[in-house]
């Protein structure tokens, strides 16, 4: 079942510090970017990390095939179980752009065995030490 809290920003700042601080991180080393196919052309790619669709196209979000697409680099979280993560993407992606001035992207999945809701997290390459950095400041 989703939590729904009502705490103040700082008390909310502080329950998801702990999240962060409680969750696993993983780092993947080589970039992805989005491939796009046509509705009509879906397939199974198993390396993807993540296969979304809309009206017009599957984005398949895969290993870097070309330096000339738009890569990223690809952390994820997955949660302690029983602590309440609601607000931790909105939370973490306002707190990042504020810092750096980066937008990012997440892709969200469920693994009941390891806490519920995971996120995959996509920030452009060039800026991908940084935004880490901040991410272990704030661990810490």
């Amino acid at each position: 079942m989703m939590d729904i809290s009502n705490e103040t920003k700082e008390q909310t700042k502080k329950r998801l510090i702990e999240v962060l601080k409680t969750s696993t991180l993983r780092i993947y080393e080589t970039p992805y970017y989005f491939k796009e196919t046509s509705v009509d052309d879906f397939y199974f790619d198993p390396e993807a990390l993540a296969m979304v669709k809309d009206e017009e196209v599957w984005s398949y979000l895969i290993p870097m095939e070309s330096p000339q697409n738009e890569n990223f680099k690809i952390f994820s979280f997955h949660f302690k179980d029983g602590l309440d993560n609601s607000g931790f993407v909105g939370w973490l992606a306002s707190s990042i752009k504020e810092e750096l001035g980066s937008g990012l992207f997440v892709v969200c999945g469920q693994n009941s065995k390891k806490g519920g809701i995971f996120d995959y997290w996509g920030c452009p390459i060039e800026i991908a030490d940084e935004v880490l950095g901040f991410i272990n400041k704030l661990k810490s």
